[in-house]
């Protein structure tokens, strides 16, 4: 009985997350789609004159473009990355304290998701969004993710959560405070 709680808790815990992922990657995908059926590689179309347009690219390496050529170091960074927003997720799945790095880690799984698809599918990263004004080197939708998770991630750390709160959302316990918070809380009461 107590396993088939657990299971539905963590079912119930984890179908939203996944749900937001794969209609957040899904959302990337079309938008790249639409873009290659849409657009001749290096074409552009204005959609504000000199300040915003699409333009199709193939990004065959990272952000801005650096590392050209890459792609066997991106997927295994990639994966890293995955796997331990992955974790980090399920340390904090079930913890309403923690719902904003879940919402974080959503984002970024999603944006790194959409990326690697790229990656592995075509051997290079659709990019599309290109703003002129301030010659902003082109970006995409999972781009847009991992910036904004990343830039989020930053505010939670510096404003919202203690470094104790922040070695619950890692699991890390030192040798000498392996309390937990939900411990210290109760002994504060």
């Amino acid at each position: 009985m107590k396993d088939a709680n657990k299971q539905e808790k963590s079912i119930r815990v984890f179908f939203l997350p996944v749900l937001l992922i794969s209609l957040l990657t899904a959302i990337d995908q079309f938008t790249k789609y639409i873009v290659t059926s849409s657009l001749e590689l290096y074409e552009s179309k204005p959609v504000i004159e000199g300040v915003f347009e699409f333009t199709y690219i193939q990004n065959r390496g990272m952000a801005w473009g650096m590392f050209q050529g890459k792609i066997p170091i991106f997927l295994i960074f990639t994966c890293i990355v995955l796997i331990y927003a992955f974790r980090i997720l399920y340390n904090v799945a079930d913890n309403k304290r923690f719902k904003w790095v879940k919402y974080v880690l959503i984002l970024l799984i999603s944006g790194a998701l959409g990326n690697l698809i790229d990656r592995i599918k075509l051997g290079y990263v659709v990019d599309f969004f290109d703003f002129e004004l301030i010659n902003f080197p082109v970006f995409n939708v999972a781009d847009i993710y991992v910036v904004v998770s990343m830039f989020s991630a930053m505010i939670l750390l510096m404003f919202v959560y203690s470094n104790e709160e922040l070695d619950e959302i890692l699991r890390i316990r030192h040798k000498d405070t392996a309390v937990t918070i939900e411990e210290s809380a109760e002994k504060e009461d």
